[in-house]
This record gives structure tokens, sequence and C-alpha cells, in this order.
């Protein structure tokens, strides 16, 4: 299995601060070979079909317990992928963010194992404040499905976030590294979502594209990590309070989403005018 990692990720592995065994797995059941081999078949990914952009990845502390936070852009899970593949990528030294899997893929055929060989663990509590007590990285959005349900028109929106990150967050003392993705909602724009079909295969939905297939188009993503956020207390606040942390968290990623989309379109707007210029200057007498 060697020959299908690449040079790169067989180093970036070496780097991570696992604790790997003597047979190259970690308390949680982390497995250095599945890692490696995975980040090689996401490897061209994230660097050439999607080129993912990360902005921002020093923000991120070198090592230590840290929680990203982030809003869900796209019907399937690339956002969550692409922001694992950037804290490994394009991190130094790398790091391994470990994600909350929704509980449903445990009823998925051979998908239970993958996540967890891979660190993603299911989003039970108990999971999340053992992985944090033990100085790892997590990733959270805070949206839930409701965020990967969000139809194409609404790819720069927010829905309501949850607020138990902040009590998580408050109880561990652990930082905040709010983070913006953009760009999934284009590569996989969803018009509808087949709540009955998604039952059928134990999903909530499956979301359905304009043209039908469940494959994502190859559009450029990014991922902007904004600066640690603190908040002090116990995790035992009243509503009112955690409601205000959170409101602050949920700005703050709303900003990015927004400075982002601002970003993209002068892009766009700058390469049809380019576009347009060259097709001007070739068709002069």
């Amino acid at each position: 299995m060697a020959h299908l990692v690449s040079r790169e990720v067989a180093r970036r592995i070496e780097e991570l601060e696992i604790p790997f065994g003597p047979f190259g797995v970690d308390p949680y059941g982390i497995s250095k070979k599945h890692l490696a081999i995975g980040f090689s078949i996401v490897e061209p990914l994230y660097k050439h079909y999607f080129s993912v952009k990360a902005i921002g990845a020093e923000n991120v502390p070198a090592r230590g317990r840290c929680m990203l936070v982030g809003n869900h852009s796209g019907g399937v899970a690339i956002d969550g992928l692409m922001t694992i593949a950037s804290m490994f990528f394009a991190k130094n030294p790398p790091r391994l963010a470990q994600g909350m899997v929704e509980k449903f893929m445990n009823k998925v055929p051979f998908a239970s194992m993958l996540t967890s060989r891979t660190g993603q663990l299911t989003g039970l509590p108990e999971h999340a404040i053992r992985l944090l007590e033990d100085d790892r990285l997590l990733m959270v959005f805070p949206e839930g499905a409701k965020g990967t349900a969000k139809l194409y028109k609404d790819r720069y929106s927010l829905v309501r976030f949850g607020t138990g990150f902040i009590r998580l967050a408050m109880r561990t003392r652990t930082p905040i590294v709010p983070f913006a993705f953009l760009g999934g909602g284009a590569a996989f724009p969803t018009i509808a979502n087949a709540v009955a079909l998604g039952r059928l295969v134990g999903a909530p939905y499956v979301p359905i594209t304009a043209y039908l297939l469940p494959v994502p188009l190859p559009v450029r993503l990014e991922v902007e990590y904004g600066e640690p956020m603190m908040f002090e207390g116990t995790g035992a606040e009243a509503d009112t309070v955690i409601e205000g942390y959170v409101e602050q968290v949920r700005m703050k990623i709303a900003e990015m989403i927004e400075a982002g989309r601002a970003r993209r379109e002068s892009f766009a707007e700058q390469t049809l005018r380019s576009l347009r210029d060259g097709v001007s200057s070739n068709g002069a007498p």
C-alpha cells in the first residue's frame, strides 16, 4: 500500500501530534495507514480539482486544544473534508482536525470504520470533551444538518447556531477559531432536498442538483480562519449569556463570509473582463 501514499503525505503524517503506538494506532483507534492513504486520495482533490485556498491557517494554534467553528457550505460534506485537508496541507506543522460525524453514518457500510480510523468520531458530547481534554483539534459546524440542507440560492447564508459548542469550549477552557468556508454551495448546487429518499438510505435527506448527478463541480474553494476567541466561564451560565457568546462567533463568521463573497465576485468580474478584452483585441482589425 506504500506506493499509494505520496511523499508529502508520508512526511506530514510523521509531523502530526498524534501519539501513534508501536502498531501505528493511537488511543482513539486512529490509524496511521488509513490516514496516509486517505490524505493521498484527497490530495489531488484539494490541490487541483478544487484548488483550495487556505487563508489565516496561522491563527490556529500549532499544538494544544482548539475548536474550529465554521459554516456549512454545500449539500455534501465537501466543507468538512476540505477543512480537514487544509489543516493537514496548509498548516506547518500539520494538524489533524477531528470532526463530529452525524449518527446516521454508522448505518452506512464501512463508513463507521473509515471515519473512526481517520479520527472522525460520532457526534456525542462525551467524545468532544475527551478530545479537547486530550489537547486535540476539534472541528464543529453549529448549523448541524440544517446547514448542509441550504439550497444554492442560500449558499452565503447562515442558519441558527446550536449553543452546545460554547458551553463545551468554556467548560474545557478551549479557544475557538472561527472559520468561513466558501464555494461549497457552488461546487454542489442543491436545488432541492429529497427527504423521503433520504429516509430510505438512513440519511436526513438526499440533496438534488440541477444536473441530477451527486458529483461536485470543480469550483475553487476557500477556507478562511479568523483570530482565536476565548470565553471565560464554566459553561453553566444562563442561556442569555451563552446565546450572546454564540452570536459573537456567528457574526464573525458572517463577516468573513461576506468578505469572501466580495472577493470571489471581484475575481469573477476581473476574469470576465479579461476574457472580453481578449476577445475584443483578437477581433480588432
